[in-house]
């Protein structure tokens, strides 16, 4: 079982408009989607650069951990997302290899995606996503 392809980068902003202007300047395209995930107290904005993705992502709440990021942190690489076969699988291989998950179950994410997250202290200090498309 391998990770695919780069899915996307994840970069907090604090502004999501401001980022908006500056990023679809600076790629030359317009982002083709924004969506906000409640849960998660974000809204998100994508953009397709080649084959992968960059997600901007704002916080809508401050106990939200886009918000708690940035708080630490200031703006920038969020996090890193890979996209993967089987999620589920994926997840089982790598807690039997000693990588901690921030949650065990998959989460509906944005983009019609399955998620999860690594745990930083697994991955050298970097959040690291897996991705899976949902199927219908």
């Amino acid at each position: 079982m391998n990770f695919g392809k780069i899915e996307h980068i994840g970069i907090a902003v604090k502004n999501l408009e401001e980022a908006k202007e500056r990023y679809t300047q600076l790629l030359g395209v317009s982002p083709y989607k924004q969506e906000e995930v409640e849960r998660e107290g974000v809204i998100t904005l994508f953009y397709l650069v080649g084959e992968t993705k960059i997600e901007l992502l704002a916080a809508t709440r401050l106990d939200s951990a886009i918000a708690k990021f940035i708080e630490k942190k200031g703006e920038g690489i969020h996090h890193i997302a890979y996209q993967v076969e089987n999620i589920r699988e994926m997840i089982q291989t790598l807690k039997l290899q000693g990588f901690e998950f921030i949650y065990d179950e998959p989460k509906e994410g944005a983009d019609n995606k399955w998620i999860t997250f690594i745990h930083p202290k697994s991955c050298n200090g970097v959040l690291t996503e897996l991705c899976q498309e949902k199927t219908s």
